[in-house]
């Protein structure tokens, strides 16, 4: 995918994550473990929250951001992907944590690059926080899973 538009790659990353929400949903389904199920479920209500909290950014952004031209932002289809996405109905809690955990540095790391290609100073600044902000839900995200093994 190529983007072009500030406004599209955050748009972009909304959906990649309420699709990723629906990937949890989906694997929730085929899950055995009611442990596993506990965890897809957390992951799919963090990821809702997630493009929620992204589009309300979107719609607070300075629009001068927003409208930021980028030349060679190629992304793959991170849609397909999380459709493609299968595991076996024994999977763990660890299988579920690495699958996020790729899935989410893909979307950190488009907005890091992103980021690097910024000639703004305020976009770049604008970016760089996202990106912090991102790292700081992932830890959060992991400690709090690791927590559901002490249960």
């Amino acid at each position: 995918m190529r983007i072009q538009q500030l406004s599209e790659l955050l748009d972009y990353v909304a959906t990649c994550r309420r699709e990723m929400a629906q990937l949890y949903s989906r694997l929730h389904t085929q899950a055995d473990s009611t442990r596993v199920k506990l965890m897809l479920e957390y992951f799919k209500q963090h990821e809702l929250q997630t493009a929620e909290k992204l589009e309300n950014y979107i719609d607070e952004a300075p629009k001068k951001i927003l409208d930021t031209w980028y030349k060679d932002i190629v992304f793959e289809d991170f849609i397909t992907l999380c459709l493609k996405q299968t595991m076996p109905a024994n999977m763990s809690e660890d299988d579920i944590l690495e699958l996020h955990l790729e899935l989410d540095n893909k979307l950190i790391g488009l907005i890091e690059k992103t980021a690097l290609s910024s000639a703004s100073p305020d976009t770049k600044g604008a970016l760089e926080d996202l990106v912090r902000v991102e790292n700081i839900q992932q830890q959060r995200l992991v400690h709090s899973s690791i927590r559901m093994d002490d249960i």
